[in-house]
Parts: C-alpha cells; sequence; structure tokens
C-alpha cells in the first residue's frame, strides 16, 4: 500500500508538472544521445607561455559556469591546446555566451561581507533619493561607495541559487561590485579593482616558515607580483592594515567571484605576500593554479562552434537496449523455469523497479536538469542482475526453510529474516562502489556510477515494500501453502523429509513411503483416513509410526491408541486365562 502511494505520487507530480512547469512525460538526454552544440576553444595569452595548468585552471572556469547555469552532462576537455566544450540538447545563449567569453582576475577591496541568503532590503521608498551628482569616493575601501542602490542588490543576491554563481557576469573595473563566494558560503560588496591579475609573476604552495626558516607545519599560498604589482599592493596594505574587519581585506576575484578573502595584517613593501589559513595540500595547489591562471591576459578564441548529431550514440543505445532486454528476457526465462509460479513474483518485482527507476529518472530531469547518458543506461542494464539477485537470495532461503520441515508462512518469516541481512550487505557493497566511482570518477563513467547508485537504492525499496509483502500474501493461498508442484514450493521436489501437516501431524515423504500412507500433497485441512491411522496405532509403540507408515500420530491418537491396545491385551490375556482352565477340567 505505502509503495503503490510512493508510485502515484511520484507520477503525479510529474503529470502536475507537464501541465503546470516545464516537466516532460520523457527523460532529457545527454551529449551522446540527444546532440547539441560543440564549442573548439584556443586560449591565447599576449604574454607569456599557456601551459598545461593553464589549460586544465580554464577547463575549471568554463565548468563552473555551465554547471552552475543548469546545464548538466556536459563534456569539457582539452585537446592538445584547444578546449572542447560539447553542451547537449539546444543550449541558450546565454550559456552560450559564458563559454566563450574570458576569465579575468581581480583584486578589489572588502567594503562589506554578509550571510549568502537574501534579505529584506532597509532601504526602500523610505531611504532618501540618491543626489544627482555621486560623491567621489576618498578611496577604494569608502564605505560611502555603498549607495542604497548597491545596498538593495546586496540584501537581494542570494548565493544558494547555483544561477548566482556561474561567474562571468558584469565586472566593471572602476565600480563597485556585489558578487558571490564561489562556493556559495558568503557575499560581498567589494571596491573597484586595484590590481589586475596580470600583475602577479607568481604563485605556489607549500608549507609557511617562520623567519627562522622553521616550518610552521601549515599549508600556505606565496604570491608574488611584478613591478607594477609591488606598488599598488604596497599601498594597498598600507591602507587596509588601519582599517577594521571586514574592511581590512581584499578579495581575489576570479571570473567575477570571490575565490579567497585574506586579511592584511602587515604592509608589504617588496611584492611577496604569504596567504595562510584553513589550507591543506589540495586547496593550496588549486589556489596557486588560480593566481597563476589571472597572471596570463587570457582569452578565448572560438576555432568552430557546430551542431553535433547522436547518430552514434542513438545505434550504441539501440544495441544496448537490445542487449538489455534480452538478459531481461533471460532472466525471466530462468525464474519461471527455476521458481514455476513463483517466478511471477520476479517478473512483477521488476516491472515495479523498472517503473520506480523511470519515474525518478523523470523527476531528476525535471527538478535538477538531470540527462541521461548511454553509460547511464548500461548501469540501468546492470541493475537488472543485482534487482533479480536480491530476489534470488531471498527465495532460496525459503526454500531452505521448506526443506527443513517448515509450512510456507513459517519458513517466508523465517526465509526473510536471513535474506534481508545477506540483502542488505550486498545492495551496500554495491551502493558503496557506485558512490566511490562516482566521485573519483570524470565523464560518462559518473552518468554509470549515478544509475547504478540509483537502482541499488529502488531494489531495496522493491524488495522491502513489494517482494516480502507479496510472499506474506502468496504464503496464506492454498495453491502455494500445499505446496502445488507448479507453484516453486513443492517440498517434495525441494528434497523434504518432513512436512508439518497441521493439527499436531507431521507427514513424510521420499522414496520408501508407502503408497497409502498420506504425503505431503495431502491438504492440512483434511484428515487423514482414521482406519489408516488406527491400523498404524495398533501395530505400533507409543512414540511413533514406522517409517513404512508415513506418519505420526497425535497425542490424543497416541492415548486412544494405547487405550485399545490394553483392551486387546485384556481381552488376549482373558482368553489365556479360560483356556487354560478348559485344559484343566479337560
Amino acid at each position: 500500500m505505502t509503495l503503490a502511494v510512493l508510485i502515484l505520487a511520484l507520477f503525479a507530480s510529474i503529470f502536475a508538472g507537464t501541465k503546470w512547469s516545464d516537466a516532460s512525460t520523457t527523460p532529457g538526454l545527454a551529449l551522446d544521445l540527444e546532440g547539441g552544440t560543440q564549442i573548439i576553444l584556443t586560449p591565447i595569452a599576449s604574454e607569456g607561455e599557456v601551459t598545461d595548468e593553464t589549460i586544465q585552471q580554464a577547463i575549471n572556469v568554463i565548468r563552473q559556469r555551465v554547471d552552475s547555469s543548469g546545464v548538466t552532462e556536459a563534456e569539457i576537455t582539452s585537446q592538445g591546446k584547444n578546449i572542447v566544450v560539447g553542451l547537449p540538447g539546444t543550449p541558450s545563449d546565454e550559456t552560450l555566451d559564458l563559454v566563450r567569453k574570458s576569465a579575468q582576475m581581480r583584486f578589489r577591496p572588502v567594503l562589506t561581507v554578509g550571510a549568502p541568503t537574501p534579505v529584506e532590503s532597509e532601504t526602500p521608498a523610505e531611504a532618501p533619493a540618491e543626489p544627482e551628482t555621486p560623491v567621489v569616493p576618498a578611496n577604494p575601501s569608502d564605505l560611502a561607495q555603498i549607495t542604497p542602490a548597491v545596498q538593495a542588490e546586496f540584501d537581494a543576491l542570494d548565493c544558494t541559487d547555483p544561477k548566482n554563481l556561474t561567474g562571468g557576469l558584469g565586472d566593471e573595473p572602476d565600480a563597485p561590485l556585489v558578487t558571490c563566494a564561489d562556493d556559495g558560503s558568503a557575499k560581498y560588496i567589494l571596491g573597484p579593482v586595484e590590481i589586475e591579475g596580470t600583475e602577479i609573476s607568481n604563485a605556489s604552495s607549500g608549507m609557511g616558515t617562520t623567519p627562522q626558516g622553521v616550518s610552521t607545519g601549515q599549508w600556505v599560498v606565496n604570491l608574488e607580483f611584478n613591478n607594477e604589482g609591488t606598488e599598488a599592493f604596497k599601498d594597498t596594505t598600507t591602507r587596509l592594515v588601519s582599517l577594521p574587519s571586514p574592511q581590512n581585506a581584499f578579495a581575489l576575484v576570479l571570473d567575477g567571484l570571490v575565490i579567497s578573502a585574506p586579511t592584511a595584517n602587515d604592509v608589504i613593501t617588496d611584492g611577496k605576500a604569504e596567504i595562510s589559513g584553513s589550507f591543506n595540500r589540495e586547496s593550496a595547489a588549486l589556489l596557486a593554479n588560480q593566481l597563476n591562471f589571472g597572471s596570463l591576459p587570457l582569452t578565448f578564441e572560438v576555432q568552430s562552434e557546430q551542431q553535433i548529431s547522436a547518430t552514434l550514440g542513438s545505434e550504441q543505445l539501440e544495441k544496448g537496449l537490445i542487449a538489455g532486454a534480452i538478459g531481461l528476457l533471460l532472466v525471466v526465462i530462468y525464474s519461471l523455469f527455476q521458481y514455476r509460479a513463483l517466478g511471477l513474483v520476479t517478473v512483477a518485482s521488476l516491472g515495479i523497479a523498472a517503473v520506480l527507476t523511470f519515474g525518478v529518472i523523470l523527476l531528476l530531469s525535471w527538478t535538477i536538469g538531470y540527462r541521461l547518458s548511454l553509460p547511464g543506461v548500461a548501469g540501468i542494464i546492470v541493475a537488472i542482475g543485482i534487482t533479480a539477485d536480491s530476489f534470488i537470495v531471498y527465495f532460496e532461503r525459503i526454500r531452505d526453510e521448506l526443506r527443513d520441515g517448515r509450512t510456507l508462512n513459517s519458513a517466508v518469516e523465517k526465509g526473510w529474516d536471513r535474506a534481508r541481512r545477506t540483502i542488505l550487505a550486498s545492495d551496500a557493497v554495491n551502493f558503496l562502489a557506485a558512490v566511490v566511482l562516482y566521485f573519483l570518477a570524470v565523464g560518462g563513467v559518473r552518468g554509470f556510477a549515478f544509475t547504478l547508485g540509483l537502482t541499488t537504492l529502488i531494489d531495496l525499496i522493491v524488495v522491502f515494500m513489494f517482494t516480502h509483502p507479496v510472499m506474506q500474501l502468496l504464503a496464506r493461498t492454498k495453491f502455494f501453502a500445499n505446496g502445488h508442484p507448479a507453484s516453486g514450493l513443492d517440498p517434495r521436489r525441494l528434497g523434504a523429509t518432513t512436512r508439518y501437516a497441521g493439527r499436531g501431524r507431521v507427514s513424510r515423504s521420499g522414496a520408501t513411503a508407502d503408497q497409502d500412507a498420506p504425503t505431503v500433497d495431502a491438504p492440512v485441512d483434511e484428515p487423514f483416513d482414521r482406519p489408516a491411522r488406527e491400523k498404524v496405532g495398533a501395530g505400533a509403540s507409543l512414540g511413533a509410526a514406522s517409517a513404512g507408515e508415513g506418519s505420526r500420530m497425535t497425542i490424543a491418537e497416541r492415548r486412544a491408541a494405547a487405550r485399545r491396545a490394553a483392551e486387546s491385551d485384556a481381552t488376549t490375556t482373558g482368553s489365556s486365562t479360560e483356556g487354560d482352565k478348559n485344559e484343566e477340567n479337560l
């Protein structure tokens, strides 16, 4: 019932989204399946050489722009000295402009900083109108630059919205800038640009040292400026050290977003600065690479821009779907052959899993822009085996319990207790592998890992909320409870030697069983032939019938048999005594 409500709510929300939003009844497809736009960019530096590290940082900048704009499954790779950007579907002009636009590194003073979430502006209609002649700031750190309009923009900015983290937006060097941290953790009002990134001569990461040359054990970023940058940085730090927080900090702005905002503790006259903080090896190296990227006046030249088709991907998808259909058909045939009518539970469970997977992918395509790639389809096909494996584990546990002589109701519950632990352990390993693969891999492999992890979770939902409840219901039907040969749960076919037959009776089956004795196929609610039981009881001990008789008596039957045996003995004794007397009389 819970699963039915879940599926109904899932597809109802998607249907509502198609009416009142941009949801669709077909999943979004990635570049390899739908085609899209391919742009080849060549980074050009007017000074210096474009290195592999610079190209990698340029790729990171473009990826930040594309991912934050809502486009998923984009392919951004290097090809020699070129950068190849593949965008699935039909990207908007704004997204294409973000890809083509060059990135810049700039240093700006911090005027104010706040939490990333928007707040209600305190400068609406009641605020005095801005003067017709703007106030000329005394220096780049002058708070007079925070006009009511700037403050209102700052208050309304929501840095938790990915759309505000794209970068590549307006960045006028002579005007204040309202922007976000690149990770969305804070928002800033910054003063005009004081130092351009092209004035950086070198940046590196390493362990910090004291003036005596002793290592501090903390990772730092070392920054050096050229002659022009040294003079500008000296003037900046001279002013900043005398200001209160947060005006004593300067922001490193890459592509319009703040990547770091260190505080100026000393006046730096030689153009060599050390940026310290809560760095580790990776974060320090990343910041150094970003600073080196800004040291080049780098621009992107568009070499080509063309539409690409998904012909190859469509052919591969068709072959993949055929392979998946063949695999699914083999699983169905095996289930029906091995488990007979019980195999229909496997087929139904796979159908429910397919419906859930399709619905979740539709929901993700609508809500987060997820696009299904060819590796993602492969992950779904692999999940057929994972899901079928869970059912096989459960069914085999039930059959093991039936071999031990349990009734089907008892076997279902006992088998579930044993199978549940195995299924959870197996799916936990699969899910962990998918998570590790997702975070360590790149490109299409991540699509495979995503669908593999998704279908693993769906497998647990189906087994717990559909397969097990269905087995509980089937255990109450005569067809399965009585072990019909076509049910797949016939204890005799499973090799069971004993079986509880109800009302305190245990029936046996085997090659030595008497043909007239009750067998495991006998309904539990139909009593065995009483004359046969009496015949068994008359010649058997009080413990149990012989193996050839094929059944054991209940307590009441044993007592009745004992009484009949006693009466028979008494009759036999009486007859013998009377015969003796007659013999004596003779």
